[in-house]
């Protein structure tokens, strides 16, 4: 069946999203052109909304619509939590375990890719450091955040500021016998005393 070219090319827009494959763009496309009138004008007004007024905390480098967000006013700043990306804070927020500060890197350092120090926000994580005395580096547990992680750890240790790593293993509710090699060495690695 061949569709009408303005709906082909809605769904080649959906499509440039993240983890948006062809049957999910079409479904957003659909539902799109399914919308009344007041539907479609309040989600474009919501989508211009957003591009104008959400941008990078000057501080943290998370999403926000004034200079300097909320958190950073109002967190305990004698600890930064490093993460990748923005959306890494939202699983740290659903916890309600953590009311320290957060550092966005927007990315990690991938030699293989050309992404050096240069190329995330190394230098200003290191100026947000007087006063802090614990850097938890949250980074993903693939090569590319454990790179990123010991980096981090080699210029920050001899600052005197304790640097920590989230630790890694089995996840709660999982059985032994199907955990990969990887996590079962991080598992054991990371034991705690009982």
């Amino acid at each position: 069946m061949v569709l009408p070219e303005a709906l082909s090319r809605l769904i080649a827009e959906f499509r440039k999203l993240p983890a948006v494959g062809l049957k999910t763009a079409t479904r957003y496309a659909y539902n799109v052109i399914d919308m009344s009138d007041s539907e479609l004008d309040s989600f474009i007004a919501a989508l211009k909304e957003a591009k104008e007024k959400i941008h990078f905390c000057q501080k943290c480098g998370n999403y926000s619509e004034t200079e300097v967000c909320e958190r950073c006013q109002t967190a305990e700043q004698s600890i930064i939590c490093v993460v990748k990306e923005p959306k890494d804070i939202v699983a740290f927020e659903k916890t309600d375990a953590y009311n320290g500060l957060y550092h966005v890197l927007h990315g990690t350092l991938d030699f293989s890719k050309g992404i050096g120090a240069d190329d995330i926000r190394v230098k200003e994580l290191i100026s947000r450091l007087s006063g802090v005395e614990e850097v938890i580096i949250a980074t993903n547990s693939d090569i590319s955040g454990e790179m990123t992680a010991v980096y981090l750890s080699n210029l920050i240790k001899p600052l005197g500021i304790k640097v920590t790593r989230l630790a890694h293993g089995l996840p709660m509710g999982s059985e032994i016998e199907y955990a990969d090699e990887i996590t079962l060495s991080k598992a054991l690695s990371d034991r705690k005393e009982m």
